[in-house]
């Protein structure tokens, strides 16, 4: 989508020499390792991308199908991990969310919440506040749309507040608006509670992907530093070229411009986590409330 292209017409094709590519040659999966992950007409490579989506894909709804059997809520999950899927991958190579599939996706969650339940915080937090009398006279398809339009509102107004202060205190974007659509996406589908379990496990997991990338880079150019000191010590014989201090600033240095200027693909973070609240986010909720 970010490109402009259709998946649809023309015809799947080579990306290097736009040879079309036959039915027979482009099952998932099978037709990348028959061919060896090369174009059967120029014999040049075929990203191995390619093949780790379809697999992806392919034990996903699998393990929809295995979580939640034959039901509404296979095709619930099926339909979210289909969108996020596509959302990440080219969230990682483009750093576009395309609105294309989070608004389409944004209805989905919301229609979906009328024929499979979206667990609603308030009953379960407060349930004093909704009587069994009242529980009876409302159907459970307005609570469970209620919470998975608050569930929208909340995770969209969360990372829009947490871009908003990022802009005002360090004078550039830290988070696109794509972000905020997906997480008004996720939200209608996972509801409020698992929503805000979304965004605490997406902020720490991205935190510690951040904290890594620093770390790399202050390793790889403290290396560089290092090798081109002690190249120049032989080469000329000064032994006081540069320190062991310098060159440690030197390579902090670039890892707090890296930190600064590097756009993290949040929404690879935001829809990996997404998945997982969806499948395994009660479960842990409740074990965590029992642990307490």
């Amino acid at each position: 989508m970010p490109r402009g292209k259709s998946v649809v017409t023309p015809r799947s094709a080579c990306p290097h020499c736009g040879d079309p590519i036959p039915l027979y040659h482009n099952l998932p999966v099978l037709s990348w390792l028959i061919l060896r992950g090369k174009c059967r007409g120029c014999k040049q490579p075929i990203s191995p991308r390619y093949l780790a989506i379809e697999l992806l894909t392919g034990l996903l709804f699998l393990g929809c199908y295995m979580h939640f059997g034959l039901t509404l809520a296979t095709l619930k999950c099926i339909v979210l991990g289909y969108l996020l899927l596509g959302l990440i991958f080219t969230d990682a190579e483009t750093k576009l969310l395309p609105d294309a599939m989070t608004l389409p996706g944004l209805a989905l969650g919301i229609l979906f919440s009328l024929v499979v339940p979206v667990n609603d915080l308030a009953s379960r937090i407060m349930p004093g506040m909704v009587s069994p009398a009242l529980r009876s006279e409302i159907s459970w398809r307005l609570w469970s749309l209620s919470d998975s339009l608050l569930g929208a509102a909340i995770g969209a107004s969360f990372l829009y507040g947490a871009a908003a202060i990022y802009l005002r205190a360090r004078g550039v974007e830290g988070m696109g608006f794509g972000d905020v659509k997906l997480m008004a996406m996720i939200g209608a589908f996972l509801g409020t509670k698992l929503t805000v379990l979304t965004i605490f496990a997406a902020s720490l997991t991205g935190s510690l992907f951040g904290l890594w990338t620093v770390l790399a880079v202050w390793t790889k150019r403290l290396r560089r530093i290092e090798a081109r000191a002690a190249s120049s010590r032989i080469s000329s014989g000064d032994s006081s070229i540069i320190s062991t201090s310098q060159a440690r600033r030197r390579a902090w240095h670039s890892a707090r411009l890296a930190l600064r200027y590097y756009e993290m693909p949040f929404g690879v973070f935001l829809g990996g986590m997404a998945l997982f609240s969806f499948v395994f986010g009660n479960r842990l909720l409740h074990w965590y409330w029992r642990a307490l």
